[in-house]
């Protein structure tokens, strides 16, 4: 476009009419969905660079160009609509036959040469859950610990990815023909591992009764800091935002929520007298200095998690009682 911009409105208004002089064979929603793609590829890169195209970009439809009737799905193409049905898994049923179809996208895999369509479906809010409130500690050696004393390790987790690893190595060392299609067969397949460890441990964590609100530390800046070769290594095969999405949408369907708390000295603190020392921790093993509690080191760290996190929410709603009570009384008072 000769106007930097990526507005939609303005790239309707600039490129639609040559578009459908250009292409004509290609409906016109496809067309704009074509175009919202690359104004938002754009608007991503702040016209630094030009964004990369892939040669297989995903297709977006609505309910004009995608409809769905019963389990035929039918697509808007180049000429007549692509009619499919949809054999549809017995664990997505109930969403398919309850929920109300909204949107889909279609896209193209190379690694096994199919068309994949994912199609939205949207439902009202389920109601608020009531329930205890639990702390979780994730941790490289286990995945996740609860404040009520469940472990999930992540032994089995680091036994595969050592696996991978050797015969990545050994393979990329060899370098001929055969490596490197053995390579190609084995990429992705630690990643699809650790998407379904993932996913196990976040249903078994969700579907705890009981439990209404989940209280996780908040690790978004844990790989900006530097640890060493070996533990950046670690740290970077650790899919902890991948779980942690996983556990706020499985939530979100039950009416439960998932909450941040900061995780400064949530390690170093004792639970049940709430002393901070350094020393207090040595591993796995948590042993305080002042008055001799001793306990596994991750699960108190859950459940100085959940208590830090209780204490916040308490503070808050003493804020706001005593602003309501007296709204007009400043920080500082004046003695005559």
């Amino acid at each position: 476009m000769k106007e930097r911009t990526y507005n939609k409105n303005k790239a309707h208004k600039a490129m639609y009419a040559d578009l459908r002089l250009q292409y004509p064979n290609v409906p016109s929603a496809l067309l704009q969905t074509i175009r919202d793609n690359a104004m938002e590829a754009i608007k991503a890169t702040k016209f630094k660079h030009l964004p990369r195209k892939k040669p297989t970009s995903g297709l977006r439809y609505d309910k004009r160009t995608m409809t769905l009737r019963g389990h035929q799905l039918t697509l808007s193409c180049i000429g007549k609509r692509e009619k499919l049905i949809l054999n549809v898994p017995e664990h997505f049923k109930e969403i398919f036959e309850t929920w109300e179809f909204r949107s889909g996208t279609l896209t193209y895999s190379k690694h096994n040469k199919q068309f994949w369509v994912r199609l939205v479906f949207e439902t009202a809010e389920p109601p608020q859950a009531t329930g205890k409130i639990q702390g979780i500690d994730r941790g490289l050696y286990h995945q996740a610990v609860t404040s009520d004393g469940q472990f999930f390790s992540s032994s089995k987790i680091r036994g595969v990815q050592r696996r991978y690893l050797y015969n990545r190595r050994k393979l990329q060392q060899k370098g001929t023909r055969s490596a490197k299609r053995r390579l190609k067969a084995m990429s992705g397949r630690e990643k699809r591992f650790m998407k379904d460890t993932n996913h196990c441990v976040s249903k078994k964590l969700v579907l705890q009764p009981g439990v209404a609100v989940f209280v996780i530390e908040d690790l978004s800046s844990i790989r900006t800091q530097r640890r060493g070769k070996k533990m950046n290594k670690w740290l970077g095969s650790w899919a902890f935002y991948q779980q942690e999405q996983f556990l706020a949408y499985k939530a979100e369907a039950l009416g439960k929520r998932v909450v941040h708390q900061d995780p400064r000295y949530t390690s170093q603190k004792c639970n049940v007298c709430k002393h901070i020392l350094r020393t207090n921790r040595n591993k796995s093993r948590f042993c305080c200095k002042n008055c001799g509690h001793q306990t596994h080191a991750d699960l108190n760290a859950a459940r100085n998690v959940r208590d830090d996190y209780i204490l916040s929410c308490t503070l808050e709603r003493t804020q706001e009682q005593a602003s309501v009570n007296a709204p007009y009384v400043s920080g500082e008072s004046n003695l005559v």
